[in-house]
């Protein structure tokens, strides 16, 4: 009897769901573990651009109920010494909050029949010539054809593969409260039309854990220097309102070489985790799947169990054609981040003419147009 090779996804966040959705559709038979008891209640919003919902689309019906707001445009604004500023006008976007949308894609991937469970951290991969035997803290043992970790910034399956590493915090922390960038003097605030709000500071490290705050917590952020009428265009009034308030820091890890060992790969964040000043994050995780995907079914068309050569050589394309655009954008929002939030007046007018003069320049028309310009153009999945 033919059996459908059995695929291992560790992680069911954002990426998880929808790689196994493909993987089913296309003849597979994916299985998700997640270390969580369920999906997340907190968590960031963030921005699904063109790229991204390039890649979702191919799921019939889905991006239609994408819980989130189509955003006309991204205003930039400042306020330096009482005086309003609007520095440049962006492009349309989608705003989405994660817990909604890492729903749609759980409750999405459990239409098409694919097992999820939780409660099971992956602890243990003991390879074989043609299988991974994957050991969770629970006792639990699984094995299949491969294993594909989805698990995010702080993937443990990247640490078991490459050893733990120095991640790189980058000076800021994100404190979440409800389609404006507000710029000011050591800060920087994101506005989504979807009752949430992101403010981008300066701080101590607060590691990413998506856990609210306690009313404490939350009431010192209110009645804080961030609730302030000096930051203009109403951004105090919008913290001191703010209903739900997490923090937590903004990280990058150093670029790995490889992506994949044995038959064992990273997809998303777990490969190349970034910090948000792209928007970027979730997007290419989907570029990572859709690619990922199109290389799968171009040397295993019939969907068979695969020899290692063949995953070799499915893992290596997949991660020599990922590895540069992925890299770019991990240092391109690095560089964006430490443009935004700058401290003193004279650092503040300098980045506020920065942003000016890349509102509608030629280089910028060229950048974002080659960020969002994939996965593809047909379909080659």
């Amino acid at each position: 009897m033919v059996t459908n090779t059995k695929v291992i996804i560790v992680g069911a966040g954002i990426a998880g769901p929808v790689l196994a959705v493909f993987l089913k559709t296309r003849g597979h038979d994916p299985i998700i573990y997640e270390r969580l008891p369920g999906p997340a209640e907190g968590g960031h919003v963030f921005v699904l651009q063109p790229n991204g919902i390039r890649v979702l689309s191919l799921i019939p019906e889905l991006v239609e109920q994408i819980p989130g707001h189509p955003l006309d445009g991204l205003i930039h604004c400042s306020c330096l010494d009482g005086v309003e500023d609007i520095l440049r006008f962006g492009f349309p976007l989608i705003g989405v909050r994660r817990p909604e949308f890492q729903q749609l894609l759980i409750d999405t991937a459990k239409k098409y029949g694919v097992e999820i469970k939780w409660s099971h951290q992956a602890i243990e991969f003991e390879q074989s010539e043609d299988t991974v035997k994957v050991t969770f803290a629970n006792g639990t043992k699984d094995t299949a054809s491969f294993v594909v970790g989805c698990d995010g910034l702080h993937s443990n399956t990247r640490i078991t593969l490459f050893g733990k590493e120095k991640v790189d915090f980058t000076g800021m922390v994100r404190r979440r409260l409800s389609l404006v960038n507000n710029f000011g003097n050591g800060r920087h605030m994101i506005a989504y039309p979807i009752a949430e709000d992101n403010i981008t500071t300066r701080g101590a490290e607060a590691k990413e854990d998506w856990r609210m705050q306690n009313e404490e917590q939350q009431n010192g952020i209110r009645n804080g220097p961030f609730s302030e009428s000096t930051w203009g265009f109403g951004t105090g009034d919008l913290v001191k309102t703010g209903q739900k308030i997490v923090k937590y820091g903004l990280y990058d890890r150093p670029k790995l070489e490889s992506w994949f060992k044995g038959r064992i790969v990273l997809l998303g964040d777990a490969a190349h985790p970034s910090s948000p000043h792209l928007g970027q994050g979730a997007n290419q995780a989907f570029e990572d799947i859709y690619h990922f995907m199109r290389l799968l079914r171009k040397h295993n068309p019939s969907a068979d169990q695969l020899s290692t050569e063949l995953l070799l050589r499915v893992f290596t394309d997949y991660q020599d054609l990922r590895l540069l655009r992925t890299s770019e954008l991990v240092r391109g929002a690095r560089q964006q981040g430490e443009l935004r939030v700058v401290e003193g007046l004279d650092a503040c007018r300098a980045r506020d003419e920065a942003i000016r003069k890349v509102s509608d320049n030629d280089a910028a028309r060229k950048a974002r147009h080659e960020m969002w310009s994939g996965p593809f153009t047909e379909n080659e999945m």
